[in-house]
């Protein structure tokens, strides 16, 4: 796994995950888009997905995958954000992305995504930034989209009978690939 020492900027500071950190993740991941507790953001998937979002193995899984890294990004040494970096050839997948339900709107999501760029730029040297987000999750892909990230149309299906990643609770979900070029 590529290491890096914690990065502080300004309030917040970014390190890479380690075994610790797993179920703390799992409770933040889970807090962003599902159940109650994430209709205080507007993240929620709570209307479209009950059931998990991820889970311990899932978690565990990024954070020791070669080429992935799992970004904690803490507050005064508590986890407010996480976000998942994984090298792919001549891009980066961004993905795991979650922040706490009461901290968001307040702009940690776009300094977090831009501290993902740098980071992906000067670790590997990418030029590209891809993620995935539920077709039909409008707002949420309005938001990529005044990043700088463009939809591209391909879609990939959603993995319907498999709850690791859900429950879905309607029929039309599918991925739909968001691309960035990253600038030098």
């Amino acid at each position: 796994m590529d290491t890096a020492p914690p990065r502080d900027t300004g309030e917040l500071t970014f390190r890479d995950a380690t075994e610790a950190d797993i179920p703390a993740l799992v409770e933040l991941i889970e807090s962003a888009y599902r159940g109650d507790s994430s209709r205080a953001g507007w993240t929620t998937e709570a209307d479209i997905l009950q059931g998990q979002r991820t889970d311990p193995q899932g978690v565990r899984e990024v954070v020791e995958s070669p080429g992935s890294r799992l970004l904690v990004v803490e507050r005064g040494g508590a986890p407010v954000a996480c976000c998942q970096l994984e090298h792919r050839g001549a891009a980066a997948y961004f993905g795991m992305f979650a922040v706490r339900p009461a901290l968001q709107g307040a702009g940690l999501g776009k300094a977090i995504i831009a501290e993902a760029e740098r980071t992906v730029r000067r670790s590997w040297g990418v030029r590209e930034m891809h993620m995935t987000v539920i077709s039909v999750r409008d707002e949420l892909i309005a938001w990529y989209e005044r990043r700088g990230y463009r939809r591209t149309g391909k879609l990939s299906p959603f993995p319907y009978g498999d709850e690791r990643f859900g429950i879905p609770q309607r029929d039309d979900l599918a991925f739909e690939l968001l691309v960035k070029e990253l600038d030098g």
